[in-house]
């Protein structure tokens, strides 16, 4: 099979194209998203956003660092990082391209230690070096080129700066048979009669299968520019989180 380079939502013939796609999907799936994350995951999405600020609780109690949340969708990665901040902290910058997750990003969490900026996170509004910590949880691998957004993630961190994906994965093995049952067959079905978008729906399975496995994923991560890159799987490794440290 030729290797993924980026999402695809059916047989689009450029970057542009996939983008506007994908955009307009989460646009439609925006008033069910939460419910259906919360219910295909069982839960565990709550407590993989707590872990991943766990994870870099050290930066995060830093008032001055300076921190964006890419891809944030609704904004529960957002908030659980912002949860971590010392009272007064630079405020945490949430970005998505979908403006109707945004709009419930906002109606959510409406403190101000959360700026929510619509954005694509191909061509960041940032300038070079602006970051101490970017991350993206389950949104990254909707990215039209998965080499290029980890390259744009590198130019607007900091040396030193670190990188956390939060992403799902194919398992291998005695685990995929039950993984692929239910995510490739019942959460689809689940999703399209709630949603009433079976297609988006399908596209979720098959954008976790386009996703680089972890290998691959540590390799593009070091070409683009990080050290240190690991990954710690969870749940049968379908998903874990990608860390690194910007050269």
């Amino acid at each position: 099979m030729q290797e993924s380079t980026g999402a695809r939502t059916a047989n689009e013939t450029s970057p542009d194209e996939v983008a506007h796609n994908v955009q307009a999907m989460f646009n439609h799936i925006a008033p069910k998203y939460d419910l259906l994350n919360h219910l295909i995951s069982m839960g565990l999405d709550r407590h993989w956003w707590r872990k991943t600020a766990r994870a870099f609780h050290p930066v995060l109690q830093n008032p001055r660092a300076q921190i964006l949340d890419l891809c944030c969708g609704t904004g529960d990665q957002t908030a659980a990082l912002a949860k971590k901040r010392p009272a007064n902290s630079e405020p945490i910058t949430g970005l998505d391209f979908s403006s109707e997750m945004l709009a419930r990003a906002r109606a959510k969490f409406p403190a101000n230690n959360i700026l929510w900026v619509e954005g694509d996170a191909m061509h960041l509004p940032f300038p070079d070096a602006s970051f101490d910590l970017v991350t993206a949880a389950f949104g990254f691998r909707n990215l039209t080129d998965y080499a290029g957004g980890l390259r744009e993630i590198a130019r607007v961190l900091r040396p030193g700066g670190q990188i956390g994906i939060l992403e799902a994965n194919q398992p291998e093995g005695a685990s995929a048979v039950i993984y692929n049952l239910y995510f490739s067959r019942i959460a689809p079905l689940i999703g399209g009669l709630i949603s009433g978008d079976r297609s988006a729906y399908k596209y979720l399975p098959d954008s976790v299968r386009r996703f680089p496995r972890p290998p691959r994923m540590l390799s593009l991560m070091q070409q683009a520019g990080f050290e240190d890159s690991c990954w710690d799987g969870y749940l049968l490794h379908s998903a874990g989180l990608y860390r690194g440290v910007r050269w």
